[in-house]
């Protein structure tokens, strides 16, 4: 389901609200939104994760695999988390903020892919179009589609999936599990 263009420019209306709230907080308190204030599909159940970026550089990313809460509540979570919470970063600081790029990605519901061998999984991969999970017992990692811009080759991107969910890149096991997904993305520089 494609959003419009509007229900897009109030997800990232929403994400900058968040994060500007944060800041004014000390970065400890949430936006509290009410989701009956927007429209209909932005009231989904739907996941999303939330990308940050300072001069084209990664400065946070957060997000949510499984719908749990409304498309426009979880887009106000993820913003505030990539820009306080996520482990790779310090917290965002109000002198970044007006530099700030956000990009939005909701994901379609996850579908379990089938396969019997490696090579038989990486055959099946969209580069480009598809997102993926990919779990072994506790070991979990996600790559968004978007990093096939950087990972372009699907034997590659498969293997820096498996060591970003703590396996070594050569692992294979009978009890791995592959899921795929897509996105919508968009960002600032996409509405108008």
């Amino acid at each position: 389901m494609s959003l419009h263009n509007s229900d897009r420019k109030s997800l990232l209306d929403v994400a900058r609200h968040a994060i500007e709230y944060g800041l004014q907080t000390g970065g400890r308190t949430k936006l509290d939104l009410k989701p009956g204030d927007f429209s209909a599909t932005l009231q989904q159940l739907r996941a999303s994760f939330v990308t940050l970026e300072i001069e084209r550089a990664l400065r946070g990313c957060i997000g949510s695999l499984e719908a749990h809460r409304p498309l426009v509540c979880d887009v106000a979570f993820n913003a505030h988390s990539a820009a306080f919470s996520d482990p790779r970063f310090f917290p965002l600081s109000e002198q970044e903020f007006p530099k700030l790029d956000i990009h939005i990605s909701v994901l379609s519901p996850a579908e379990a892919m089938q396969f019997d061998s490696e090579n038989d999984l990486i055959t099946q991969l969209q580069p480009g179009v598809d997102g993926l999970i990919l779990q072994d017992g506790f070991n979990r990692g996600t790559f968004l589609p978007s990093v096939w811009e950087s990972l372009p080759d699907a034997e590659q991107f498969f293997a820096h999936l498996k060591r970003k969910a703590g396996l070594p890149q050569d692992y294979w096991s009978d009890t791995l599990q592959v899921f795929r997904y897509t996105t919508e993305y968009f960002g600032d520089g996409d509405v108008d």
